[in-house]
This record gives C-alpha cells, structure tokens and sequence, in this order.
C-alpha cells in the first residue's frame, strides 16, 4: 500500500493524478469490502467530483501537502470534522463503519454488508467504535489514512488490534462534538510518517524547537496503571516494544522507583457519560490528575500496553472492557498513541501504548517514528 505521503508527492509531481489516485482507492473498495465490511458507504460520485477538483488546484499551482490522498471518515458526520484535511488536499471515499443499532461499542463495527471484522483473523473483532476506520479502511490497505474519534479508546484499541498506528489528540486542542469533553480527534495510519501528515494538516506547522542541548525522552513503563490486571502475552509484546525503542535509542527507559497507581477511571468515565455520581467523577479525576502530573515532572512518557487482552471473538468482550488501559487518558486528556507491538499466538496484534504531557503530539510522533519493526 502507497503511503499518503508518497501519494501526494506523486500527484504534486504530475507522475500521478488523484483521479487516478481515488479510482484505484474505489476499486480495492468495491473488491475487498464485501468480506471486511469497512465501510457504511461509499461516495464514489463525489469522491472522483473532490479528486478532478484537486487535480484543477494542483493545476492551478497551488501547494497540498496531502494532494489526492483517499481517505476514510469515521461515520456519515465525518466529513465535518475533516475540513482541515480536505483543504490540504484529501479527498474522503466513504464513511467507515461503526457501531450499528444492538452492537455494543466495545466490540465491532457495522458495514454495507453486515458486521466489520478484524482482516488479521475474521472471526475476532476489530476493536471499536472506529472499527471500520482500523480494520479494512486501513489495516487492508483499502485507504492510507482514516480519521476516528477516541472517547474511551477509540481510535487506540482498534489500531492495536488491527497493527496499525493510531493517534489521539489532546482533549480540548481540535473541535469535538462530544459534549462530555471525554472524546477527542484521532486518525488511523498505516505508518508514523502518515500520522503526522494528519497532524500537521490538523493543527498546524510545528513551533519552531527552542535552543538548547536535545536530549534522548525519558519514558517509564506500567503494565497496569496500578488497577487494571492484563494479561501476561499484551504486557509481554508491548514491554519487548518499549525495550526496543529504548534500543534504537528513542527513549530512555528510567528505574521503575515507586510504581503508578491510578484509581480505576470507570466509575468516573460511566458518571461522565449516563450522568451519574459526579462527586465520583470529580474525586477519581483530581486523585489521578495528581499522580499522572507527578509522574510527567518525572519522565517525559507513559508506556503501557494498549489493551489488557488480545482482540476477542465476535461474541463480545464478557466481563472484561478493553478500555481498561486507555480511558484514564480520556478522563484526563492526555494525548495518546498506540504502536504496533507484535503478534500474539493466535495471529493478531497487540500494540504499545505512547502517552505524554498535554499538547505533546509532536513528541508521540517522534519517538513513535524511530520505531523500525
């Protein structure tokens, strides 16, 4: 799969056009969707109107950096949030499945054809609720990028379940519709590169980095965040994940010392959310909020697992939520980036979870980028 960098490069460089760009996207579409079910629908009319009319901009001369790059939107509002995307050039394909009426959100995705599945093994979930967005829109190559949005995991845990890269913004720092403020703008890419494309057209050019000596980030790992329990092979992938980043001289992993120990963030997300103790919601809030500040005037990363449990059958999660390890970030809005880890024993991935201060997107991607497996 043509990455959304080396798309819009060709198409800037007349050696591609993003007619042709969009059509080839149309066609692995029509071809692959009937099995994946990624997609609730597919706008081809308008998405070859967008890609002629990027084709007359490039004419014209004017500059996209993403010029003719098909991309997937996260449900039939995406191309509301996308505005940013589509004036650097994108043009969206089709709204990317997400949870249909009586499918729980945890779980799957709910395409043209029927339920989305996980393309790693069919009969195991993509993760949701961007289902559609990780598990064929992108993990199959059918699009090299695709927005979501991550109230509770998202955008995270579908990335990690279907091996590919999967970022969520700051709370607060892009417009979001979610009116509990737990939801936040993210993007699913099939390498780091194209995750900071997404950034860049988003919020803009880097700040220019200050003076100074650079140094190599600090990061600590936490297997659990003091609460929740994974099980043994996700730790295993993602600390063999951290380590290597740490070996390709990206982080520097600090001494354990005194382990992270979040209150369990459920109870506080649940209120949020259905309105209930807010006095909960409140207390689990600041006791957290205190312990992930202590934690980034120490180190400069949180690493964890992405999921504490590989991706489950299509029957549902049972007991177990699989936000476990991800919607701690919401409640206190972090911005946070999962990794592919590695390849559990039954054949699908797993992913490392980066977390920084607020508004440190850049450092995710850059430390995210140094990843060379």
């Amino acid at each position: 799969m043509t990455s959304a960098r080396e798309i819009a490069a060709a198409v800037r460089s007349g050696a591609s056009t993003a007619v042709e760009a969009v059509t080839a996207a149309l066609a692995r579409i029509e071809r692959v969707d009937p099995v994946l079910c990624a997609f609730a629908e597919v706008w081809e009319e308008a998405a070859l109107r967008g890609a002629r009319a990027v084709d007359e901009r490039i004419a014209a001369g004017e500059h996209l950096p993403l010029a003719g790059v098909p991309i997937g939107v996260k449900g039939r509002r995406g191309p509301r949030g996308a505005g940013p995307l589509i004036a650097a050039g994108c043009v969206p394909v089709g709204a990317t499945a997400v949870p249909g009426p009586g499918t729980a959100w945890q779980t799957w995705g709910l395409g043209r054809y029927g339920r989305t599945v996980n393309p790693w093994r069919y009969d195991r979930t993509p993760g949701g609720s961007s289902a559609g967005s990780a598990a064929a829109a992108v993990a199959a190559g059918l699009v090299p990028l695709a927005t979501g949005s991550d109230g509770a995991g998202s955008v995270r845990i579908p990335a990690a379940w279907c091996g590919v890269v999967g970022l969520k913004a700051t709370n607060g720092r892009l417009p979001s519709a979610d009116r509990t403020g737990l939801a936040a703008p993210g993007v699913l890419t099939r390498c780091v590169a194209d995750a900071e494309a997404y950034w860049r057209a988003m919020a803009g050019p880097a700040e220019t980095p200050g003076g100074g000596e650079r140094r190599t980030p600090t990061a600590l790992w936490s297997a659990g965040l003091g609460f929740a329990g994974p099980d043994s092979e996700p730790v295993a992938l993602a600390r063999a994940a951290a380590h290597r980043l740490a070996d390709a001289g990206a982080v520097r992993l600090l001494p354990p010392g005194r382990p992270l120990r979040l209150e369990d963030p459920g109870p506080a997300w649940l209120a949020l959310r259905d309105g209930g103790d807010l006095g909960t919601a409140v207390r689990v809030r600041a006791v957290n909020d205190r312990r992930l500040g202590a934690l980034f005037r120490r180190a400069d990363l949180l690493l964890t697992p992405t999921t504490p449990c590989a991706a489950h059958g299509h029957d549902g999660p049972g007991d177990r939520y699989s936000t476990a390890l991800t919607w701690a970030f919401n409640l206190s809005g972090h911005p946070a980036l999962s990794l592919p880890a590695g390849l559990g024993r039954d054949g699908c991935p797993v992913g490392l979870q980066l977390v920084a201060a607020p508004g440190r997107e850049e450092l995710l991607l850059a430390v995210a980028g140094s990843a060379r497996w």
